[in-house]
Parts: structure tokens; sequence; C-alpha cells
């Protein structure tokens, strides 16, 4: 099975990393280009068979890879992470909105449209009667 990025495709593309960063992004170059495997799937496209017959599609699946590393690179993991929060006075409310509900890898609708697997609807109204 091959990942779609590398460390250094990551290094280049986001930020220099300390050891046991690299040593996470590993682990995560794998799940997410499991992942977006399965997103393919779903879809009934093969993403490898795509990546081969297209070298900028590649370079976008790279991107993308790289994208999504970061981006739970940057979920802390000693705490819930909160995207919002707000606190009140003397009757003291606090609430907040966790980045990921229950934590994880996720993979935004726009990333999965760069690689052409979001899964095109249609359909037909119609309004007038035929005999």
């Amino acid at each position: 099975m091959t990942t779609y990025a590398t460390i250094d495709d990551l290094i280049q593309l986001w930020r220099p990393m300390t050891q046991d960063e690299q040593t996470r992004a590993s682990a995560l170059l794998d799940v997410v280009s499991a992942s977006l495997r399965e997103e393919a799937r779903k879809v009934h496209k093969d993403l490898d068979e795509m990546l081969l017959e297209d070298e900028d599609l590649a370079v976008v699946a790279k991107s993308v890879t790289c994208d999504v590393v970061a981006r739970a690179l940057m979920t802390s993991t000693s705490s819930e992470p909160m995207t919002q929060f707000s606190e009140s006075g003397f009757g003291y409310t606090a609430s907040g909105t966790y980045l990921v509900p229950g934590g994880g890898l996720f993979i935004k609708k726009s990333e999965l449209a760069r690689l052409g697997l979001r899964r095109q609807r249609y359909g037909v109204i119609d309004f007038y009667e035929q005999d």
C-alpha cells in the first residue's frame, strides 16, 4: 500500500516538524491514504488508477494528504480542541464548540471535490404530463 505523500512532502508543503511529529505523521500518512482510497470506493472509483492516468491529480492528492495530516497534527492531543469558547460573569456560564466532536481524523468535502470524489446527484422533475 502506497501513501500519496511522504514526510519530506509534508515538511516542504507545511512546515519543519519535530521527531515526535514526524513519527505521528508517518502513521497518519498511511491512515489518510487508506481513507482517501475508501472514499473513492464509495463513489465507485479507483483512486490509485486515477492517479496513474493523471499526473496533475497525483500532485493534488499529495496536497490533500498533506492538508489532512497537518490538520490532524495541529489538533491537540492533551485536551479536547475547541474552536470557540466563551465565559460569563458572576452567574458563571461557560460554553465551547469542539473542533471535531469525539476527535479523530476528518476529510473535508472540498478536499474530496478536489480529487473528483464528490458524488454527483442528478434528477428530473417532470412538471408537464406527457401523453
